[in-house]
């Protein structure tokens, strides 16, 4: 359904849905690799004259669900959602464009350069005016008190959401690794854009235009990684769907392990397998951790819809990631 509703969701609560669905038709945007990008426009001239506004709320506590994609980041979103105070915003990337319209790594709205790091320099009193604005326009349009904002690459921004956000609380998801990258390559190979109308000429997948997001991460991310990098130049070349996954997994998990070791306090690590095998107790958790009242109704649906799938069988990947996949995945008790 559209907005990632399903009927349990709609009958559950109702109102929830008409929450989701304003999230999704007026505030998010539609990315490379979906329909209706025709409404970006509009969207994006309505949101600037929200975020030039003079008074700019604060939100109170927002709540990031970061990590990598294909991880259960959109089911954890949708779970939480239910929750009568969270209003769920499902990767806002128009939002944060208007905010800091050099963070757009796989070129949804824009072919200017972007960067994947952003620290508290870049968090200005204009980017703090903007999304809180559009935060605080959001939240009263859909009578919620809190935002959830899914947007799994701001692993690589904590320093620039806590200088806009001092409370902020994030929860960092994680998923084994190899389940996690071969899902990635089946993503892009069903939604990939095309420009001939032929799968091997792809105008936009997992990577952005022509690979924007791929080149943005070995030139920026890499150097961090000191397996990696020595095979920098032979890495930017990789056209395996599963082995380039596998560099964004080991690159983010690396992230998050170093934010839960240096912040323990306003991260709270997820397993996905955990949350799918016993989602009741991982619920609980959660909301305690995101100081938000419990909801048996919320519960209930999760236990509804979180499912554990099956685990994949392994590939083998390229020699030069083998050994620094399998350090992270050993690290994360895999």
């Amino acid at each position: 359904m559209v907005a990632q509703l399903d009927k349990h969701y709609v009958a559950t609560r109702p109102a929830r849905a008409l929450a989701r669905l304003i999230s999704y038709a007026c505030f998010e945007g539609r990315p490379l690799t979906t329909r209706g990008r025709w409404i970006n426009p509009l969207l994006a001239s309505a949101g600037r004259r929200i975020a030039n506004r003079a008074d700019a709320p604060t939100p109170d506590r927002p709540l990031f669900i970061l990590g990598t994609g294909r991880s259960g980041t959109t089911i954890l979103g949708k779970v939480l959602s239910m929750h009568r105070d969270v209003g769920w915003l499902n990767e806002p990337k128009l939002m944060w464009h208007l905010a800091a319209p050099f963070e757009d790594l796989n070129g949804n709205y824009t072919d200017a350069p972007a960067r994947y790091r952003l620290d508290a320099g870049d968090a200005s009193d204009a980017a703090r005016q903007a999304i809180s604005n559009l935060y605080a326009t959001y939240l009263g349009t859909t009578r919620n008190s809190r935002v959830l904002d899914k947007y799994p690459e701001m692993i690589f921004r904590i320093p620039y959401i806590k200088a806009l956000f001092p409370d902020a609380r994030f929860i960092f998801l994680v998923r084994n690794g190899m389940d996690t990258c071969l899902s990635v390559s089946a993503w892009s190979d069903r939604h990939g854009a095309t420009t001939s109308g032929e799968r091997s000429e792809p105008a936009a997948d997992w990577w952005g235009v022509g690979r924007r997001k791929w080149s943005l991460l070995i030139d920026q991310l890499l150097e961090d990684n000191s397996a990696l990098a020595p095979h920098k130049e032979a890495l930017r070349q990789l056209n395996n769907q599963t082995d380039m996954a596998a560099v964004e997994w080991i690159l983010t998990m690396r992230e998050g392990l170093r934010h839960m070791r240096s912040d323990a306090e306003s991260f709270c690590m997820v397993r996905y397998e955990n949350l799918t095998n016993a989602p009741d107790s991982e619920l609980r958790r959660l909301l305690a951790f995101c100081q938000l009242e419990d909801d048996p109704v919320l519960r209930d649906y999760g236990e509804r819809v979180l499912r554990a799938a099956p685990p994949k069988p392994a590939v083998a990947l390229d020699e030069r990631l083998s050994g620094e996949f399998s350090a992270v995945m050993r690290e994360l008790g895999y």
